[in-house]
């Protein structure tokens, strides 16, 4: 690929990676996105306990100033670099494209925040819940969402309030009835993999995958997930990206 680079080989896991709900299916190669900026000194541990739950783990490194992806190499991920800062929805891009050439099965995508005690603002634990209606024929995409069981008490107020107007408009674009539309914890059948445009670069590209999944009827469920609440915003100024997000 022009501009990119590839840093590094994956290493096939061999702990026991299944959960209980899916151990009797057929065996998927399940492989791990995660976008990644800047965080060389947690990367490590992120793709470490990542790599117990998948077949593979790809880090793409969005051209961060540090040793990212070196780090991420060397605990086990494959690496792609780009050589420019691309944003979130070029970083999916560059990955779905190559994902029938890894042999994936399903695909998972996950946020690399990481806090400041080296924990994962999404819990690698949940991998398996998240692909397993997957597996086993019931859906062909899978949400990961903090509100299936009502308002989490946890979130900020004011990020909740935005999160419920961005849920509203993606229910209109969308038609699903989906919780928590701006999560990056999802899973896909590599069958969905052309079905996205990937138009969106900044954190827009949640609202717009919902968008495009909804136009062909795939089946969709939520899947109840956690998270880190002391990441649980966006870095960016909330309302300037919940109106980018909006438009």
């Amino acid at each position: 690929m022009s501009k990119e680079r590839l840093a590094g080989k994956s290493a096939k896991c061999t702990a026991q990676k299944q959960s209980m709900c899916v151990k009797n299916t057929a065996p998927q190669n399940v492989v791990v996105i995660l976008p990644d900026y800047n965080d060389e000194v947690s990367i490590g541990s992120v793709v470490l306990l990542t790599r117990y739950y998948a077949d593979s783990v790809i880090v793409v490194d969005d051209d961060s100033p540090n040793r990212t992806a070196e780090i991420a190499s060397k605990a086990g991920a494959e690496v792609i670099v780009h050589e420019v800062n691309k944003r979130k929805g070029a970083t999916l891009k560059t990955v779905f494209a190559a994902i029938y050439d890894l042999g994936a099965d399903i695909i998972v995508t996950m946020d690399s925040i990481v806090t400041m005690d080296s924990n994962s603002h999404h819990n690698p634990a949940e991998i398996p819940k998240l692909f397993g209606p997957i597996i086993i024929g019931k859906a062909d995409m899978a949400n990961g969402s903090r509100y299936l069981n009502g308002l989490d008490k946890y979130t900020l107020s004011y990020c909740r309030v935005g999160q419920n107007i961005l849920d509203g408009v993606t229910k209109l674009n969308s038609g699903l009835q989906i919780t928590d539309s701006q999560s990056g914890f999802r899973a896909f059948s590599a069958l969905t993999k052309d079905i996205f445009r990937f138009k969106a670069q900044k954190m827009s590209i949640e609202s717009e995958m919902l968008t495009d999944a909804g136009k062909p009827g795939l089946r969709i469920v939520g899947v109840e997930i956690g998270v880190r609440y002391d990441v649980d915003c966006s870095t960016v100024n909330p309302i300037k990206h919940g109106f980018g997000v909006f438009l």
